[in-house]
């Protein structure tokens, strides 16, 4: 087991977990800020899994980590290396029967926790700024925003325009408590 809260066991994903994955990126909503559209089986298969599996090895301590609860598979929450020493991207995908649940702040606030044990100085996330809901999920979760950025997209999602957000939360801040 990788990590326990409450209500979520986080764990790694193993070789024949596809049909997980193809479950929660097949529902439209749930990819509605993300992709716009359901990954097919041959992606996840092919790219999305075996993306999930290297960075196990890559990077000790980080990757996306698959949610259960009691109940079982809810999603997933992934701590993934960026190009910043010291820093991750915090981030999760939930199936649409987990929204509402406050498993999404829970998660992350460990995750965060999480990854300054790992000895991390900085835990950033991002999203489209019309995300409203992740958003609202950064913010109780001890992440703090920080600034509106655009990127150029050949095929841009309805939203694109607004631009995308990054929230971030630096190791000092957060174990001054600021996130309770």
């Amino acid at each position: 087991m990788y990590l326990e809260t409450e209500r979520l066991r986080l764990g790694r994903f193993g070789p024949d977990d596809a049909a997980l994955l193809l479950e929660l990126d097949s529902d439209p909503e749930v990819m509605r800020f993300l992709t716009g559209q359901v990954t097919s089986r041959d992606e996840v298969e092919g790219v999305v899994l075996p993306g999930i599996l290297k960075v196990y090895d890559e990077h000790p301590g980080l990757g996306t980590f698959k949610a259960e609860t009691r109940d079982g598979f809810v999603g997933w929450f992934g701590l993934q290396p960026t190009d910043a020493a010291g820093t991750v991207d915090v981030g999760y995908r939930l199936l649409r029967t987990a929204w509402g649940k406050g498993y999404a702040t829970e998660g992350t606030k460990a995750l965060i926790a999480h990854a300054f044990e790992l000895g991390m100085e900085r835990v950033v996330a991002d999203t489209m700024a019309v995300n409203h809901r992740s958003r609202a999920v950064m913010r109780r979760s001890g992440l703090r925003f920080e600034k509106v950025f655009h990127e150029h997209f050949d095929d841009p999602l309805p939203g694109t325009e607004f631009g995308e957000v990054l929230y971030a939360v630096d190791r000092a801040t957060w174990e001054a408590g600021s996130h309770e």
